[in-house]
């Protein structure tokens, strides 16, 4: 059974694009991880206003496909996730993991 996975990054003031460099400089090695189906940033489209309701300037979210619990957990383990947190650490105000499975 694969998992999505949904990161919900709030950043201190203007630190969002360093956290999102340093997520597009480690994408590479995550999607060559096995399991790994889709690793992704967003941001909030522009021209929108309510009822759509954005995050904001300083909110990024991750999506991520894994094809299972154990892949997930490899994954969070992984060397270069390991110092990319330790990276970002610094930069991100809070971060909220949801992980989904299929209804």
């Amino acid at each position: 059974m694969s998992l999505q996975v949904i990161v919900v990054i709030a950043a201190k003031p203007g630190q969002r694009d360093s956290i999102l460099k340093a997520f597009n400089d480690n994408v590479p090695a995550v999607l060559a991880e096995p399991g790994c189906l889709e690793y992704r940033a967003h941001v909030d489209a522009d021209g929108y206003r309510p009822p759509i309701v954005g995050f904001g300037p300083d909110t990024l979210v991750i999506t991520e496909k894994w094809e299972s619990r154990e892949t997930l957990r490899d994954h969070s383990r992984a060397p270069h996730i390991v110092a990319y947190q330790a990276k970002v650490r610094d930069w991100i105000e809070t971060r909220t993991v949801h992980v989904l499975a299929p209804a």
